[in-house]
């Protein structure tokens, strides 16, 4: 895994450099010098989807947000019952590149007729009309407390938390991926929701485990006591 990566593509964006490497059987993507993502540590990716799965069953509708590698796409499109998976990514060289070397990663995922592709930025998808789903998943960045793009800390303010309110349908529920656990994040959903769990998952090639935060139903007096749910 150490060894030298290979330079498929580099090009210049309106959001600075990206670069698509490859490092013997995987690939990374580097964003301003920054590591993004890669293809050797998707298991937390994959536990956006289904550790949502395990309180709400039910899941037919899905958003995601971020294409990344594909793997939260792939993983939606796998639950049992999914019906439709949109999901946004506003990087059109990260759409190219999962259409062409990461297809065969994610078992073509954008290829599935379920998939309706979104080029935009998040934070403005999601001022616009919204629709009802039943798991809103955000694989956005490297989480709340590591931004490659200082924009993206929107995201996870208490505005934007009211912005992905609005595209939850009843019961359903919010997922957040972190690449580091964030205290701070974290305390902000616990006073605004009813369930909130926060669930290590191992990552590859580090001593840090990433963190899927999970939020489901309004905060009220009475749940100040409620137990705490289990990942």
């Amino acid at each position: 895994m150490y060894e030298r990566p290979s330079v498929i593509e580099r090009a210049v964006t309106p959001r600075g450099e990206i670069q698509l490497q490859r490092r013997g059987e995987h690939y990374e993507v580097i964003s301003n010098g920054c590591f993004l993502m890669a293809t050797y540590n998707g298991e937390s990716e994959r536990a956006l989807v289904d550790l949502a799965l395990r309180r709400h069953p039910g899941i037919r509708r899905v958003l995601v947000g971020g294409l990344g590698v594909g793997y939260t796409l792939r993983a939606a499109l796998d639950a049992p019952g999914v019906e439709r998976v949109t999901v946004v990514e506003i990087e059109p060289k990260v759409v190219e590149w999962n259409r062409g070397p990461l297809a065969e990663v994610n078992g073509r995922a954008l290829e599935d007729p379920r998939t309706r592709l979104v080029v935009d930025d998040l934070a403005r998808f999601l001022l616009g009309r919204p629709e009802p789903y039943d798991l809103v998943a955000l694989d956005t960045d490297n989480g709340p407390e590591w931004t490659v793009f200082a924009g993206n800390q929107r995201l996870w303010s208490p505005e934007g938390l009211e912005r992905l309110n609005r595209w939850l349908a009843p019961g359903g529920v919010l997922a957040f991926w972190s690449a580091n656990p964030a205290p701070a994040f974290e305390a902000l959903l616990r006073r605004r929701y009813r369930e909130v769990a926060a669930c290590a998952v191992g990552a590859a090639l580090s001593d840090i485990d990433d963190v899927v935060y999970l939020a489901r139903g309004p905060a009220g007096p009475a749940d100040l006591e409620a137990p705490e749910p289990s990942c």
